[in-house]
């Protein structure tokens, strides 16, 4: 939990060359320009440690990934619905 009290979730580098530390800048790259109600927000990074962090908003109800693949009794999406969402993310 952030001082302001949003809560937050970290992700944790699994960092073993320097390719993989390529990549994970990659992903705060992309993520810093992403800008979709249907991503999450990249609200800060840690670069300067032995273990790089990713700091992004919390989604308490699972993943973009989870509701476009997993059908639930609570929160269903049509086909052209999840369709449009993928699209519009790529």
């Amino acid at each position: 939990m952030l001082v302001d009290g949003r809560i937050v979730t970290i992700k944790k580098s699994k960092i073993g060359d320097e390719s993989q530390v390529e990549q994970f800048i990659n992903e705060v790259v992309i993520l810093s320009q992403v800008n979709h109600r249907n991503v999450v927000k990249l609200l800060g990074c840690c670069l300067e440690t032995d273990v790089l962090l990713l700091v992004s908003e919390f989604i308490p109800k699972g993943t973009l990934y989870d509701r476009l693949h997993n059908r639930t009794k609570e929160f269903t999406l049509s086909l052209n619905t999840r369709l449009q969402i993928a699209k519009e993310v790529a």
